[in-house]
């Protein structure tokens, strides 16, 4: 499938109606067809695995455009380089979320990636570093306690960022790192109570929302019940 032929497919799948609906959802961008998630993914499948292509969507600023570029990337072939250039391009938490579950957390480079932008000041930067450390939790099944745990004192200093996009995805890293298993629930609990005593609101909200569901009956169920040590 070509450039013009991809956009000419979700222009075709968009509608105001969903623009405006994704704008009550936080999700703006200057540039924007107002396509379905599912719509997208479809489009995605139809193409499969296109890492020219998807450099070239990328690049049209395009919201939905972008969110298939994320989907046909080639993990292996992507570059620190092109992974900073995408990250600068950031301008909405669904398009950074994708990058960063569709994409970016299969690099050798995503680990090192999630520690440098959590520690980076720009909005959407900063989100994408933690939005890694969720997504890597969530699917690097093989990896070991020791990744995670590095994660942790991060977590805690960027729990004071009030800024709502930035404060929801370091909530979900803790969260997705506490239900990996009982070793790594026991220590994101104990960061989520270092968290709730920080002179901070963001903070207090990051931990309060975090131990609600560590420490909730489904969780805890489901760690015994799996076994996760």
């Amino acid at each position: 499938m070509t450039l013009s032929q991809v956009l000419k497919r979700l222009k075709a799948k968009g509608s105001k109606r969903a623009i405006e609906g994704m704008a009550r959802y936080g999700i703006t961008s200057t540039k924007a067809y107002g396509v379905s998630a599912p719509d997208i993914r479809n489009i995605a499948r139809e193409i499969g695995t296109d890492h020219a292509l998807s450099l070239r969507l990328w690049s049209t600023g395009i919201l939905e455009a972008r969110a298939v570029a994320t989907l046909i990337g080639d993990s292996g072939r992507v570059t620190e380089r092109q992974m900073e250039r995408w990250v600068k391009d950031l301008d909405s938490w669904a398009v950074c979320d994708a990058c960063c579950g569709n994409l970016f957390d299969k690099t050798s480079f995503a680990y090192r990636k999630a520690h440098e932008w959590s520690g980076r000041d720009e909005e959407f930067v900063k989100r994408a570093g933690f939005t890694m450390m969720a997504e890597l939790a969530v699917h690097d099944k093989g990896a070991s306690d020791r990744r995670f745990l590095k994660m942790l004192p991060a977590i805690k200093r960027g729990s004071t960022d009030a800024r709502n996009f930035v404060k929801k995805a370091v909530n979900w890293a803790l969260r997705q790192i506490g239900k990996r298993n009982r070793a790594l629930n026991r220590s994101a609990v104990a960061t989520a109570r270092e968290i709730s005593s920080l002179d901070s609101s963001a903070a207090r909200w990051v931990a309060a929302d975090a131990l609600r569901e560590l420490l909730s009956t489904a969780v805890q169920h489901r760690l015994r019940r799996t076994g996760l040590r």
